[in-house]
């Protein structure tokens, strides 16, 4: 089952259309990469799709249901999920009033019960909730980024570049993570990144992004696909 599809869609800042046409579709349990270089639209079409952009043109769809309507809240509602690039954790608020805050969507009495659930899943932030987000590392920062962004209980996550200004062995430790967050609540996850090893390890598909057009897509699966794509996009793996 297709859970998001983009037709055709047209956004930007102003009257500068920063997406030109794109188009794709994520499926049920379904883990999209799209890569590409500064500058091509790749955190715009992520703020399209979560409702911080609007679009003026296309269509964009969720469970064949259009919602280029809806405001940002009522797309988290319906389950989109969205880890945006720097994180944008509250830096004077502690680990644990991070939580608190995204899962307070499902009101007072049942937040406390969802940041316990989700905790569950983040080894890592049970010993940091008294500490304040600013003064986590940049992957600690982006490990509560994830798990304030799973207390909304979403079922689709935008994840955009997760993996900026974090050491290889945090990296190699969100690809463990994602694998098992993915396995272990059915997500379906859209990955913006510029690493394209992370890609690779984490994706089932890959489109590339040039101009605010989607203009190649590889299975990852597919070595001889995906060496082609990557040559014609010019990134080294």
């Amino acid at each position: 089952m297709c859970v998001l599809e983009l037709q055709g869609i047209r956004g930007g800042y102003g009257r500068i259309n920063v997406l030109d046409g794109v188009s794709l579709s994520v499926g049920e349990g379904e883990f999209l990469g799209v890569l590409g270089h500064n500058g091509m639209g790749k955190t715009t079409l992520m703020r399209a799709i979560v409702g911080e952009i609007a679009l003026t043109a296309g269509t964009l769809r969720w469970r064949g249901q259009s919602i280029a309507g809806l405001p940002t809240h009522r797309r988290v509602a319906l389950g989109i999920g969205y880890v945006p690039q720097g994180r944008r954790i509250f830096p004077l608020l502690s680990v644990r009033e991070n939580l608190l805050f995204a899962a307070s969507v499902h009101g007072r009495r049942e937040a406390a019960r969802v940041v316990d659930e989700v905790l569950a899943d983040f080894p890592a932030l049970p010993r940091l909730l008294e500490r304040p987000g600013g003064l986590l590392s940049g992957g600690e920062q982006q490990i509560l980024a994830l798990a304030r962004c799973l207390c909304t209980r979403p079922t689709l996550v935008l994840l955009d570049e997760p993996t900026e200004g974090i050491q290889p062995s945090i990296i190699e430790d969100m690809v463990v993570l994602l694998r098992a967050l993915r396995e272990r609540h059915r997500l379906s996850i859209v990955l913006v990144e510029q690493n394209l090893d992370f890609l690779r390890a984490l994706s089932d598909r890959i489109v590339v992004l040039e101009k605010g057009r989607t203009v190649r897509e590889a299975r990852a699966s597919d070595a001889a696909a995906m060496a082609a794509l990557v040559e014609s996009a010019e990134f080294a793996g």
